[in-house]
C-alpha cells in the first residue's frame, strides 16, 4: 500500500490527490493534468505518473489492466473483481477506484 507523498513538487500535488482524480475517471496523464493539477515536468511527475496510472491495488499488486480485464470477463461488482484479482481485499482503499472502473468500463 502506498502512503501519501508529494508527487508533483512544482504544483504541490500529492499521491492521494492523483488517486482521487483516478477515482473520478482520470486514466491518462492529460486527464490527470486537468483533474489534479500535476505539471508533468518535475521529476516526480516524470518518474511516477505512468506507474500510478497503471496500478489499482498496491497491496495485492493489481494493475489497471487486470481490473479492466476482470470487468470485461464479467466481474461487474467490486466484490467480484476482488474475488478474481484480490484488489480491494486488504486495506480496501482501492475500492472506490475499482467501482469507477466498473462504472466507466475502462
Amino acid at each position: 500500500m502506498a502512503g501519501n507523498r508529494m508527487i508533483c513538487s512544482t504544483n504541490s500535488v500529492d499521491y492521494i490527490s492523483i488517486r482521487k482524480a483516478m477515482c473520478n475517471g482520470a486514466r491518462t496523464v492529460d486527464e490527470l493534468i486537468k483533474m489534479s493539477g500535476v505539471c508533468t515536468t518535475c521529476d516526480g511527475c516524470k518518474d511516477e505518473l505512468d506507474k500510478i496510472l497503471s496500478s489499482v491495488c498496491g497491496c495485492k499488486n493489481v494493475s489497471l489492466k487486470g481490473v479492466v480485464d476482470a470487468f470485461k470477463n464479467g466481474a461487474d461488482t467490486v466484490e467480484k473483481v476482488g474475488n478474481i484479482t484480490g484488489a480491494g481485499t486488504d486495506c480496501e482503499r482501492c475500492k472506490a477506484l475499482i467501482a469507477n472502473i466498473i462504472e466507466l468500463g475502462r
